[in-house]
């Protein structure tokens, strides 16, 4: 069943990252600059202001770990000059990655505002992301993390994910809601060594 992912979406924002740092067009250590529009994002944030500069990797730990919205647009238009140029580059990625059931108009799976369409994926293809993500040891390192300090500890990273610490063997991977959604997990754990 095609569903919303909510904050699910993050996975692909941050696979794409990623992909990008391991084919060197980024790295973790680039200088992103954040946006007006980054940094006006609602919902989940890090709070994010005009003109304040981060590392790939910070913004990285914040969406990985505390589902930041802003940092998601921030990378988006790091990675690919603007948001929708990203778009594009997800849903490129759903096709080679055979997400057949998958369509993505956010980098963040916000619910749509007025005239945009909904982010659409099934439990399937959110397996397949996850498998792709999972390629990625950083992406599962950040996402075990329960908190973490942002911006020289001024503020602090949490996860969303209630299993993190109670369920044995959990190590991820992302959670997501919004009220069209309902409540979203792709998890991700260790059992018997494997």
């Amino acid at each position: 069943e095609r569903r919303q992912p909510a904050s699910m979406t993050k996975m692909l924002t941050e696979l794409l990252v990623l992909e990008r740092v391991a084919s060197g067009d980024i790295a973790l250590d680039d200088t992103v600059t954040v946006s007006a529009r980054a940094s006006r994002m609602g919902g989940s944030q890090v709070y994010l202001k005009h003109r304040e500069r981060f590392s790939v990797e910070d913004l990285l730990r914040a969406l990985a770990i505390h589902s930041a919205n802003d940092a998601a647009v921030a990378l988006a238009e790091y990675t690919a000059g603007s948001v929708e140029a990203f778009i594009d580059l997800m849903n490129l990625e759903t096709r080679d990655l055979g997400m057949r059931d998958s369509e993505f108009h956010s980098v963040h799976g916000l619910p749509p505002g007025r005239g945009q369409s909904p982010d659409l994926t099934t439990a399937y293809d959110m397996a397949v992301l996850a498998r792709a993500l999972l390629q990625y040891p950083r992406a599962l390192e950040w996402s075990a993390i329960k908190t973490a300090p942002f911006r020289d500890g001024e503020f602090t990273l949490y996860n969303p994910n209630k299993l993190i610490g109670r369920y044995r063997g959990l190590d991820g991977l992302k959670t997501g809601y919004h009220g069209q959604a309902g409540y979203c997990v792709t998890a991700t754990a260790v059992q018997q060594d494997q």
